[in-house]
């Protein structure tokens, strides 16, 4: 089966952002973006050489990317996310979205952010979604 790969990222802090959604991401949230931000630049967990990979390797993958991660994940993700800014290694961003949250409100949010925000806005960043 031929699984699509996520294309090579522009560099430099007023890229757009590129998104990486980890693996237990909402699919939904993911399909729906893509519907309604047909530029949006997301790849999934589960079509890159990390699928199945623990939170610092799906980290490590997201920064040698250079893409922020879109995760349900705050029980872990965060912590691992701020190490990685502790140890002055590249973090891109982390947008953390607890499950509980309103998917049209995700989807808004996110979107949101890729239009008004810059890989610099977020570089080191943990983003706490919805924003209100």
């Amino acid at each position: 089966m031929n699984v699509p790969r996520p294309s090579p990222r522009p560099a430099g802090g007023d890229a757009p952002i590129g998104f990486l959604a980890d693996e237990n991401f909402d699919n939904r949230i993911v399909r729906a973006l893509r519907l309604r931000c047909p530029d949006l630049d997301i790849a999934r967990v589960q079509d890159t050489v990390v699928v199945s990979g623990d939170d610092e390797a799906v980290l490590d993958w997201a920064a040698s990317q250079d893409r922020v991660v879109l995760t349900h994940d705050v029980a872990t993700m965060i912590a691992h996310a701020r190490t990685r800014v502790r140890a002055r290694k590249s973090m891109p961003g982390l947008v953390a979205v607890p499950l509980h949250c309103s998917i049209a409100s995700v989807i808004a949010d996110i979107a949101l952010i890729a239009g008004a925000a810059t890989m610099a806005d977020l570089d080191g960043a943990v983003v706490f979604v919805p924003l209100r």
